[in-house]
């Protein structure tokens, strides 16, 4: 499916707000794209189709889990807003016939990271919190300019400091968020950026 159509169908179920940052956000990706040397067309994709499922209430969220088999843990059953990634993955692939992994996996890993992940994955994960409309992160500045020197270094940053705020507002943390920041860090020390 082009682009455009899929823009016209996000731009009827997300808020004018929402659909400022998915704009934003695939904006951004196709900056650090061409910054990183990755596919610009996936990238933008993957950044157009990021929060396709932001809409949804959490029993629909849940809901579409169940009837696709579509594995969630404790956190996200006790946070379902959490399963937008994986559901954004899921109407990806069955409402705009998206088939490649790699897209698919920056959709659905967006908002925790996790070990390993692909320069899609990690340039998702990037513009979804540096995009130009996002305004109240701590250190955004900071974060914006780091983003493109190293982008290893930019997801320990960001997700710092996601557990430090989620930790003062003592929210439910995804511990898939820990668990790559952990793994950011260490590879961070293993490669001497630290």
């Amino acid at each position: 499916m082009k682009t455009e159509k899929i823009e016209e169908k996000l731009k009827k179920v997300q808020s004018e707000k929402r659909f400022n940052h998915t704009k934003g956000v695939q904006y951004t990706a196709i900056c650090l794209a061409m910054r990183y040397d990755e596919d610009i067309e996936k990238a933008s994709l993957a950044g157009l189709l990021h929060d396709s499922a932001k809409h949804l209430s959490d029993e629909k969220l849940l809901s579409l889990c169940a009837q696709n088999h579509v594995d969630i843990t404790k956190t996200e059953e006790e946070n379902p807003f959490l399963l937008h990634g994986k559901v954004g993955a899921l109407i990806a692939r069955k409402k705009f016939g998206i088939e490649d992994e790699d897209i698919l996996n920056a959709i659905t890993n967006h908002t925790t990271g996790r070990p390993g992940m692909s320069m899609l994955e990690k340039i998702v994960f990037v513009a979804d919190y540096i995009e130009p409309s996002r305004n109240t992160a701590a250190n955004l500045k900071q974060v914006r300019k780091m983003a493109f020197e190293d982008i290893d270094l930019t997801i320990c940053k960001i997700t710092s400091d996601t557990l430090n705020y989620l930790n003062k507002k003592k929210a439910a943390i995804d511990p898939m968020t820990r668990i790559t920041h952990d793994y950011y860090m260490k590879e961070s020390v293993i490669n001497g950026e630290q």
